[in-house]
């Protein structure tokens, strides 16, 4: 199947909803609105369909979506638009989704779906999110963007686990505190 590439530049869309990156404040926004300079969405995928009447463009197979060097990875995904078509209201994806931010923080999900006004993503059925060796697991991983703020829910048979390191060191491999290498520069 012949894969289908879109470039979509979307000026109001100053944070990226595939991938759960936090807003720029207004004014960072507005300048880059206006030089011209925000960078676009970019979804390959096997197929696009485009609903008009819905304001939905749905990506299926193999779905890749990037942008400012982040970058999500799903089975399928709905991206849904305002009225006008020029701005991304929500997103849904679905299937194996990983979530990887330009900061090498790492989500991975059965369903992830965003939205834009609340600045909410959540991550459901198996989720989570790790960075570095910190992990945090549950059945459903809410984050508020805006707030710097996240609620994780355990499910029916599993609890919330966490897994936390001090940022100065590691474990070594025996067991005794190590310290912490420089971090790796985060390619997506």
């Amino acid at each position: 199947m012949k894969r289908v590439g879109v470039a979509l530049v979307l000026f109001a869309l100053a944070a990226a909803p595939v991938f759960g990156q936090q807003r720029p404040a207004p004014k960072e926004a507005a300048a880059k609105k206006d030089d011209g300079k925000a960078q676009p969405v970019t979804v390959d995928a096997d197929k696009m369909e485009r609903f008009g009447k819905e304001s939905l463009v749905v990506f299926s197979g193999n779905v890749v979506a990037r942008q400012n060097n982040s970058v999500q990875y799903a089975d399928r995904m709905e991206v849904y638009f305002d009225e006008k078509g020029d701005r991304i209201l929500r997103t849904v994806s679905t299937g194996t989704v990983k979530i990887v931010t330009r900061d090498c923080r790492t989500g991975t999900a059965k369903r992830a779906e965003y939205f834009d006004l609340e600045q909410r993503l959540v991550l459901s059925g198996s989720a989570r999110v790790w960075e570095d060796e910190n992990v945090v697991s549950g059945e459903t991983i809410t984050i508020f963007l805006s707030q710097d703020r996240s609620v994780v829910q355990g499910g029916r048979q599993d609890r919330v686990k966490a897994v936390f390191y001090p940022r100065d060191e590691k474990p070594a491999a025996d067991g005794a505190p190590k310290k912490k290498e420089a971090a790796k520069p985060c390619v997506n």
